[in-house]
């Protein structure tokens, strides 16, 4: 059962989160050129203020250029680790440096000052001082000739993940006269940008989409917005521009005001949260005839979507369509029991498997008492809500041990640094 108070999220599926990069170790440099002889190791850092000040020093437009790629190649290899990442973004005297030098005309050091950004910026201590540049950033993002498209989008994108900043971005969005029609316009463009894919503008939405405002603009009947993003539900050249829309799709979902209108004729949402769902099973007749006719006789070599974290978001989002009574009727009158039903069967992910279950609940169960049909509204004790989640997190850890336990005795955890 959805809970109350809940509310639409940002996306931090894994794909989401920028590559770790392997961490450099480096000569710290002098203003002429010549090194000091002191090793900073960047898997193991450690700066003192003098140690500082001599490396900002090279982060200057005017620096020589060898210099200064030596210097962003090193700060680079510093924000590969925890550690690293934690000592610069106490420093907005570095990350002012690292956005000055994204004007650089040194290709190599633009593109590490923005890598560097994109690995700084997943701690929310650096987004009061990059928050600052979003115009200029913005500008750049929608510019179809500017190269490095790709990383703005992707700075955006991890800005925008925690609500204050992703306010801010939505802001900026809209004072500079680009507005989030533009926005949909560049990500609906194919080849927007020759120079760029522009693929993680699908998480920039997704997360932007935790603004009512911006649910409000996507989902406005007048705007045939909410149609455009539909067929990248089903959009094999990246997972990432997938998962974005879906994401966005999802969270659209928590305005129930517009569910019969999702589930009509006019956008027919439901076949696209259900295709990437459904394999290659056959239905005898009569239930086949229950299907959306898009579900229907699917070809033998039917794959279903490959990410468990995007089957998962799916499933939220058939799971919200649900949350009226209305809604319910239409979600069950199609079918989508059995979509899920096979799902369940075929899917090995424990979370995808729970999403699975609760659906079903749903799907199968009876209908709330009178003045409890829309399950958004329904307000839950204290005590009830301390005990669902409870179970919640019960059911997490659970999960955990299983996924550990399925990985074997030899298995190890992961880098502590960014991953993809």
């Amino acid at each position: 059962m959805l809970r109350a108070g809940a509310h639409a999220q940002c996306t931090r599926s894994r794909d989401r989160t920028p590559r770790r990069r392997d961490a450099r170790g480096g000569e710290t440099l002098s203003p002429d050129g010549a090194g000091t002889g002191r090793r900073l190791q960047a898997s193991c850092p450690s700066m003192d203020e003098v140690q500082a000040r001599e490396l900002l020093g090279f982060l200057h437009l005017d620096t020589r250029p060898d210099l200064k790629g030596q210097a962003t190649g090193y700060i680079l290899g510093l924000t590969g680790n925890v550690e690293g990442r934690t000592l610069l973004a106490g420093r907005p005297d570095f990350l002012e440096a690292l956005l000055l030098l994204t004007g650089d005309r040194s290709l190599a050091v633009v593109k590490d000052s923005y890598h560097s950004l994109i690995n700084l910026s997943v701690a929310v201590a650096t987004h009061e001082v990059l928050a600052k540049e979003l115009p200029v950033l913005l500008h750049r993002l929608l510019d179809p000739g500017y190269a490095f498209a790709d990383q703005v989008c992707t700075l955006l994108s991890n800005l925008s993940r925690e609500e204050g900043t992703c306010r801010q971005v939505f802001q900026a969005v809209q004072e500079e006269g680009l507005g989030l029609a533009w926005v949909v316009e560049a990500f609906c463009t194919e080849g927007y940008n020759k120079k760029a894919a522009l693929h993680y503008l699908g998480p920039l939405l997704s997360n932007l989409t935790q603004l009512p405002e911006t649910r409000e603009f996507l989902l406005d009947r007048s705007r045939c917005v909410v149609q455009r993003l539909l067929p990248y539900t089903q959009y094999e050249a990246s997972a990432i521009r997938r998962g974005g829309v879906i994401g966005t799709l999802r969270n659209c979902c928590f305005e129930y005001k517009y569910h019969e209108w999702l589930l009509g004729a006019e956008v027919d949402l439901l076949p696209f949260l259900l295709l990437p769902l459904a394999g290659p099973e056959e239905f005898p007749e009569a239930e086949m005839e229950r299907l959306p006719v898009d579900l229907q006789y699917l070809p033998q070599d039917k794959q279903r979507e490959k990410d468990p974290d995007i089957r998962k978001m799916l499933l939220e989002a058939v799971m919200l369509l649900t949350a009226t009574k209305a809604g319910r009727q239409l979600v069950k009158e199609k079918g989508t029991y059995l979509v899920v039903r096979e799902l369940h069967q075929w899917e090995t992910e424990p979370d995808v498997q729970a999403a699975c279950e609760k659906l079903i609940q749903v799907l199968i169960g009876d209908e709330p008492e009178p003045g409890m049909e829309n399950l958004l509204e329904v307000k839950i004790p204290e005590d009830v809500e301390e005990r669902l989640q409870h179970l919640d997190r019960e059911e997490e850890r659970q999960q955990g041990q299983q996924e550990t336990q399925s990985k074997g005795p030899g298995a190890q955890m992961g880098s502590s640094g960014l991953s993809r």
